[in-house]
């Protein structure tokens, strides 16, 4: 695999080996073993989540509070999505910026996002399959979210607000500033 580092620290490009041929490909979407060798990050995945999701979905930005914050793997399967992760760690040097990648299942690229950041994506074809890991289960009490379109934070998604489809409570959640 190929790792790549952002301008946010903690934040990876992972770009796992495809051994293709004339029957297909095969790839290790995930070892233990050589994550840990190959990024310096220790992390136990606990819970592996799945969605499917139509064109203009847009899921975030979601994160857990302590004791519970979640460190996760994502990628998508099918399909293709903007991934996004905001730093909202507040000692950091980088709070409330944010690093942004393609995810396809063309590309097989996979994100990593550290505790203390939130997490959204937008999907940009139709029956997208996202999948992720999560190094800490879920405790509802625990969850929290940052308004999708923030002008704080900046995000350029690549569809317009008017395609752009959300949960109720992604409608209404706060901005960074006002957490």
């Amino acid at each position: 695999m190929n790792v790549l580092r952002t301008d946010i620290e903690g934040v990876l490009i992972i770009e796992p080996t495809i051994h293709g041929d004339s029957r297909g490909y095969f790839m290790e979407s995930f070892s233990q073993r050589d994550f840990a060798a190959q990024t310096g990050v220790e992390v136990r995945f606990v819970q592996d989540n799945e969605s499917r999701s139509r064109r203009g979905v847009l899921r975030g930005l979601h994160f857990q509070r302590e004791p519970h914050a979640q460190a996760k793997l994502v990628r998508v399967v099918s399909g293709r999505v903007l991934d996004v992760a905001v730093d909202i760690r507040p000692e950091s040097p980088t709070f409330g910026k944010y690093v942004a990648v393609e995810l396809s299942g063309t590309n097989h690229r996979q994100l990593f996002i550290p505790k203390g950041f939130a997490h959204g994506y937008v999907v940009l074809e139709d029956d997208t399959v996202f999948q992720y890991k999560c190094d800490e289960y879920y405790h509802p009490e625990s969850e929290g979210g940052i308004a999708w379109n923030d002008p704080q934070i900046g995000i350029e998604w690549p569809l317009a607000e008017s395609e752009i489809i959300l949960s109720e409570k992604d409608s209404n959640r706060p901005t960074l500033s006002e957490l």
